[in-house]
């Protein structure tokens, strides 16, 4: 299940401002009527670091036999090839053809016999459906995928019933994936991206992975050489439907070797398992319906808990991001503090350069705020590719929407007015209606303390 995240770069823009620095009255844009037309990827492999197979093989024990609730998972559960999809409910036009896309990158990638289908039935349903109706039934849900089912409305007969648990499955032979279909494109790919990879395999997410949508930080958009590295050893014929935890880790080994050989040279580093109470905290300040004194401690406490457990990397990291998301506009010295620990923490790895270009935006809106643009350019032309490569449209068009205030600030006003344009494409796949676009773009530019003169 993907959690709707309060501030995370992709989320709809809100009318006050959500990076840091304060919010600047701001003179009319002047954007044309029309919005230029949206832009999309392609669907391109996103390549991540090459781990150690030890590291890799306990991911995938702990991914597949572990909900994410901490209960156990006693067997492994696969779909029997050939897997098919249908697509039903209130469709948007984004959704079949990035589900196509995706499709075809579990076909080439992870090996998996798996097709669209106009049938009345299928192995997998995707039911998109308006999200307060979906949030009606799950409220802290984005989207999510539930066993046995083909609809919602079969889903809302059996909801509080063992027949949408995973963990008495024996095998799957239906799953129902729900979407949302009046959000922004990438919300709804990054939807089809998380739940139809768990509907087929793994059903945990660890927030100790760095390179995965596997992990409820939301960093990763859409599924990643690892992911499919482990969907395609959860689909490999030495393994089957009902096997224990003992003996898939008995056959694990050599499978992870024929698919990741280079994976065999890399030594292990030593990670333990997430804290309960970590977990706990981060999710208290997640989410809305605590006060914000009492997410901030949340995420206070989730800080010196990954210190408490010397974690270097994406939890560590996401802690301090997440302590200064919430101070932003409570305490703008502890936001900016927050921010930068994030970002060394995060630039310690070449496996959390995405994370590092999330928390430039928030570092880009303290510079920009503080009228210094080259500090804004430095920020975002690192951050920018990155963004490109894994497929993050929400995150590439606020890149370039500083971007373009920070060329604007240092005088060169017609490369600003070009790049302003082609972020626009982006925002409009990354953030949907044209309104929140354009609330984005006001939002960026209301930081600028020209724009106030």
């Amino acid at each position: 299940m993907a959690i709707s995240v309060m501030f995370l770069t992709a989320c709809t823009p809100v009318p006050q401002s959500s990076f840091g620095g304060p919010t600047l009255p701001t003179r009319t844009m002047g954007l044309q009527d029309s919005l230029p037309p949206m832009r999309s990827f392609a669907g391109n492999r996103v390549i991540t670091p090459t781990r150690s197979n030890r590291e890799i093989g306990k991911d995938f024990m702990d991914l597949s036999f572990r909900m994410e609730s901490g209960r156990p998972v006693t067997r492994l559960t696969r779909f029997e090839a050939p897997i098919t999809v249908r697509v039903t409910g209130d469709v948007p036009p984004s959704l079949t053809p990035d589900l196509r896309i995706l499709l075809g990158r579990l076909r080439n990638e992870a090996n998996i016999d798996i097709s669209m289908t106009g049938a009345q039935t299928a192995s997998i349903t995707v039911e998109a459906i308006p999200r307060a109706v979906l949030n009606a039934a799950v409220p802290r849900a984005a989207c999510f995928v539930v066993p046995r089912v083909s609809s919602w409305e079969e889903f809302k007969s059996v909801r509080r019933t063992p027949t949408v648990d995973w963990t008495t499955l024996e095998r799957r032979d239906r799953a129902a994936v729900f979407v949302p279909s009046d959000v922004a494109p990438q919300e709804i790919r990054d939807c089809l991206h998380e739940e139809l990879a768990q509907a087929l395999g793994p059903l945990n997410d660890l927030y100790r992975l760095s390179d995965s949508v596997f992990n409820d930080d939301n960093i990763h958009a859409v599924l990643t050489s690892f992911d499919m590295l482990v969907l395609r050893a959860y689909y490999d014929p030495a393994l089957r439907n009902g096997m224990s935890r003992g003996e898939v880790a008995a056959r694990l080994d050599p499978i992870l070797s024929r698919l990741n050989p280079a994976g065999d040279s890399r030594a292990a580093r030593p990670r333990n398992d997430t804290t309960r109470g970590w977990i706990d905290n981060i999710e208290t300040a997640l989410t809305a319906g605590s006060s914000p004194a009492s997410r901030r401690n949340a995420a206070l406490h989730a800080v010196s808990l990954a210190g408490a457990m010397n974690w270097d990397g994406p939890r560590n990291g996401f802690a301090h991001y997440a302590f200064g998301r919430l101070n932003v506009g409570y305490d703008s010295d502890i936001a900016l503090s927050a921010f930068n620990q994030a970002l060394r923490i995060y630039n310690r790895s070449p496996e959390t350069r995405l994370h590092a270009a999330h928390v430039s935006v928030q570092l880009a809106a303290f510079a920009l705020s503080a009228g210094d643009g080259a500090t804004v350019l430095s920020l975002v032309d690192g951050a920018m590719p990155i963004a490109a490569a894994h497929e993050n449209a929400a995150l590439l068009a606020t890149l370039m929407m500083f971007k373009a205030e920070a060329l604007e600030m240092t005088g060169r006003v017609t490369e600003a007015r070009v790049v302003r344009m082609d972020s626009l494409g982006w925002a409009r796949y990354g953030f949907g209606a044209d309104a929140n676009v354009r609330a984005r773009l006001s939002e960026i530019a209301s930081l600028n303390p020209l724009k106030g003169i």
